[in-house]
């Protein structure tokens, strides 16, 4: 199971592996205190179209086409994400605000599908 959760959140059992998505670490947050197993920095969307989506909710749908996009190219990043996720819970950490539309939101859904695809 892949579940998100924002890095200021407190760490429990239940996170399983945590793998920080950002491209930045957590502004003010120790890596004692974030309990991350894993940092993908290159699963982050591209500093291009981060500032450009900004968080804006009616850019979401283009985001996430061009979040994709660059995904593909970088798929190979993903594999431990997809073993870990194999055996364990897996959660997704982003230091955000928005909970809705981030790119660990985005990259959930684009973990979700590469899985069904795969097990189809």
């Amino acid at each position: 199971m892949i579940n998100l959760k924002r890095v200021y959140e407190g760490y429990t059992k239940e996170d399983g592996f945590r793998v920080l998505v950002d491209r930045l670490w957590p502004r003010g947050l120790s890596k004692e205190k974030a309990h991350v197993d894993l940092w993908i920095k290159e699963t982050a969307p591209s500093d291009k179209l981060r500032k450009w989506f900004s968080h804006e909710p009616a850019r979401w749908p283009e985001f996430k086409k061009e979040y994709f996009k660059e995904l593909a190219v970088t798929k190979e990043n993903l594999k431990p994400i997809m073993k870990a996720g194999k055996k364990n819970n897996v959660t997704l950490l982003y230091a955000a605000k928005d909970g809705h539309f981030n790119n660990a939101v985005a990259l959930k859904e684009y973990i979700m599908s590469a899985l069904r695809r795969k097990n189809a």
